[in-house]
């Protein structure tokens, strides 16, 4: 009798407690005995931020032998292809969204870079329904953000831009964009990570969360529970699931500036080659953890050179501001002004040193009209494949060249060449490495003036020929 009293009690009496907390007091969220926020309003916060949020959508010209296939066409099947479904067109328009978020009642929007790149048309969206023609005025390919302009006939909702060196791994975010298309759509999760470098750029810095993000909601905002924006959602991990990546907002309005009034980024330059301090190179250079960033070389001529930064040298700190790993000095460099003057702390031979350091400018690379490569006058740029490369395209090969950039109606971009394209032959010779590209360029037929191309893109391997001028 008292086992069965005794196995009522342990059924009844945590029912009892529920009932008697759940009428008696209010939950513990409600209080706002969050340290930071109270519990995440997330009602509250959709109704008043969705207004600023913009829907992306963009037309593209994709130049190409033809949109089915990802090389030129034997002859006969051509022929045969034609005769059934009409003639192949040279070029398509190819159609993509993404999401972007107010930040100006004048009109101005922040997106990302990839998703306007090379649009011939975009369209931008509001939650009104308005749908408005952008123009493009500024980017920044280096970190991925873009800054559009519209025309509003509308109040707009800009949103509050946070600050993102404030964030803390555990708090509570929203993500809201248009993924495949479905606009407003809203997802909420946590900070998971901050810091990462995940090799899509020199200036990788993104914050990490498993607030759900899809294609899609590229360009759209990361916000707080104050209602804040601290990051534009841009990249995910293929297969991964609540791995979603998203640009800090305070590297986003230290550019924003320049792309208003002069449409570009001016990076500053110190000049050096730098590498990881790993524990086993701490402890060969007397330190007594890792920390910093080595210089492996020191550019002849660059800021670091006439300040007398040498190889060997470990900078532990910049401007004031410490550097805990090697990625930090090339962010904290590129968002120095050039010609100003900073002071830098090395440790050489395992003592301390300042130096005085004047920043040079970033030269951008382009496509050399004095004495173009043989690349360049076929309109694209080459790069041998390096580990990083390797990372940021997703290759399984070692051989060949990688196409990183196509000029627009060049003989390469003619002749269906892509970014990401891996070019293993060229007029039939194996191709290593840039130099021997170059090599076999400049002994091809002048009086042809064509360069018969082997092209590995994805799983697909491919001939085309580039003809020039």
């Amino acid at each position: 009798m008292r086992l069965r009293i005794r196995r009522i009690l342990y059924l009844v009496f945590p029912l009892l407690l529920s009932l008697s907390l759940f009428a008696s007091s209010k939950p513990f969220w409600v209080e706002g005995k969050h340290p930071s926020y109270p519990y995440p309003p997330f009602v509250e916060l959709a109704e008043k931020l969705k207004p600023g949020v913009v829907n992306i959508s963009t037309t593209k010209i994709i130049r190409t032998a033809t949109p089915f296939f990802p090389g030129p066409m034997d002859p006969f099947f051509k022929e045969f292809f034609e005769k059934f479904f009409g003639p192949i067109p040279k070029e398509f328009k190819e159609k993509s969204l993404g999401s972007g978020f107010i930040i100006g009642k004048d009109g101005y929007i922040i997106t990302n870079n990839h998703v306007i790149e090379k649009a011939s048309e975009i369209k931008v969206k509001t939650l009104s329904g308005k749908v408005y023609d952008a123009k493009i005025v500024g980017k920044d390919p280096k970190i991925d953000i873009a800054l559009l302009k519209i025309e509003p006939k509308e109040d707009l909702t800009p949103l509050p831009l946070g600050d993102s060196d404030k964030v803390k791994v555990g708090e509570w975010v929203m993500a809201i964009g248009n993924p495949f298309g479905l606009s407003e759509t809203v997802t909420v999760g946590i900070i998971s990570a901050t810091g990462r470098v995940i090799g899509l750029g020199p200036y990788d810095n993104f914050i990490q969360t498993d607030a759900s993000i899809n294609p899609g909601n590229s360009g759209g905002p990361l916000i707080n529970m104050a209602g804040e924006v601290i990051g534009v959602n841009t990249a995910i991990v293929k297969g991964g699931q609540g791995i979603g990546f998203a640009i800090p907002i305070n590297m986003v309005k230290a550019v924003l500036p320049q792309l208003k009034e002069k449409g570009r980024v001016v990076r500053g330059w110190l000049g050096v080659y730098i590498q990881e301090v790993t524990p086993e190179l701490a402890k060969e250079f007397g330190l007594k953890e890792p920390k910093g960033a080595l210089v492996s070389e020191v550019v002849k001529g660059s800021p670091a050179d006439k300040a007398g930064i040498k190889s060997g040298d470990i900078i532990v700190e910049y401007n004031g501001k410490p550097v805990k790993e090697m990625h930090d000095l090339p962010r904290m460099v590129a968002m120095t002004p050039p010609g100003r003057k900073v002071k830098i702390k090395i440790i050489r031979n395992g003592k301390e040193k300042v130096l005085t350091v004047k920043i040079g400018e970033l030269k951008e690379r382009t496509l050399s009209e004095v004495h173009p490569t043989a690349a360049e006058k076929l309109g694209m740029e080459l790069e041998n494949i390096t580990p990083q490369l390797k990372e940021e395209f997703g290759l399984r090969i070692s051989r060949g060249v990688i196409v990183v950039g196509v000029k627009p109606g060049s003989p390469a971009d003619e002749a269906g060449i892509m970014k990401g394209d891996i070019i293993i032959e060229a007029n039939r010779r194996p191709v290593r490495d840039v130099s021997q590209f170059e090599e076999i360029f400049e002994r091809a037929d002048r009086t042809t003036k064509r360069l018969l191309l082997l092209v590995k893109r994805g799983r697909s391997i491919f001939y085309t020929v580039v003809r020039w001028r």
